[in-house]
């Protein structure tokens, strides 16, 4: 698989990274429903067989679950074959299930520590900022995160899900590895400021959810939209829900051509869209069963033509439109 330069540090990414949020399962606010969790760690070595070398996690995807069947299956690997391991902090679950971004500095110290024993690693590669919130104690977690860094607790510092506003405050006080932002051609907000912006300054993008939370994938159907779990957050989602679900389906409808003259499947299709960008380093690509990530790992290595592209614009304008004649484009596309 085809290997890019995180940021400007030594490490090269493959262009497939796993993520392991809906391992985290179903018993929490942003879950996916229910785990298997031997299935879970059996998707984490397969990713590796298969060529990928890292994988991200966060504190928060289950309340630190995640984190632990990332360590079980570290285990499993062995030190040879050790992935690169990136994971994430400031979002807390309360006692009541709600969520709470705290990045106060002693906060971020007690996460980062909470990781490394969860996932049973001296040094974790990448730590990131999950999300820039609360905005005015930004500042204060980026200089405590440094402090870890030169503490040898973490390799590489990131953030997630800020804006080039946030992270040029950031880099006042230290350079920005990578950036974790979703984007898939259901959301395609990052296209005209931020994407450019890292790129002008080397951070690296590692993105998430590239196949629309499972929408561009080809599974779904109203029917399966309409039986997803309360424990599934995607039934919450308005891009699961009428009027965007049955225009996202006919986008899903115009792609299948080109990934079958491809020979190949609607998932790989939308993560070799996002890989199409140059300031795109890697596609987090979620698995919870190994066959999943045997279906979608291929697309490390497509290539989109021209023709291809020009194609994908066509059909996300006619999304578009269909989304600002339902009134739905602002909710459709962030």
């Amino acid at each position: 698989m085809r290997t890019r330069q995180l940021g400007d540090t030594d490490l090269q990414l493959t262009t497939i990274g796993l993520g392991t949020w809906a391992i985290g399962g179903g018993d929490w606010k942003f879950g996916w429903g229910d785990q298997n969790e031997n299935d879970a760690v059996a998707a984490i070595v397969r990713s590796v067989e298969l060529g990928v070398n890292w994988i991200d996690t966060a504190a928060v995807y289950g309340n630190g679950r995640s984190e632990e069947l990332v360590a079980r299956a570290l285990v499993e690997l062995g030190p040879e074959r050790r992935p690169i391991v990136a994971t994430k902090c400031g979002r807390v679950i309360q006692e009541d299930g709600s969520i709470s971004g705290i990045i106060k500095r002693e906060s971020v110290i007690a996460e980062c520590e909470a990781s490394l024993r969860r996932l049973g690693v001296e040094t974790i590669d990448l730590y990131q900022m999950h999300w820039p919130q609360p905005d005015e104690d930004i500042e204060e977690a980026w200089q405590t995160m440094l402090d870890l860094k030169q503490q040898g607790k973490v390799r590489h510092i990131g953030v997630s899900n800020h804006s080039a506003a946030q992270m040029e405050r950031l880099r006042a006080i230290s350079p920005i590895v990578s950036l974790q932002p979703p984007y898939s051609m259901l959301n395609r907000g990052i296209e005209e400021e931020i994407l450019p912006y890292c790129g002008r300054n080397q951070i690296s993008v590692v993105c998430y959810s590239p196949m629309g939370k499972g929408l561009l994938t080809g599974a779904f159907t109203t029917e399966r939209a309409a039986s997803l779990s309360d424990g599934d957050h995607r039934s919450k989602d308005p891009k699961f829900r009428e009027p965007q679900l049955a225009i996202n389906l006919a986008l899903v409808d115009g792609l299948r051509p080109i990934a079958q003259r491809n020979g190949r499947t609607l998932a790989q299709l939308s993560i070799a869209w996002v890989l199409r960008r140059d300031e795109v380093t890697s596609a987090i690509v979620g698995a919870r069963r190994p066959e999943q990530i045997e279906q979608t790992v291929a697309a490390g290595d497509w290539e989109l033509t021209d023709e291809e592209i020009a194609k994908i614009d066509e059909l996300l304008s006619r999304r578009d439109a269909a989304l600002i004649e339902a009134g739905a484009l602002d909710q459709g596309r962030v």
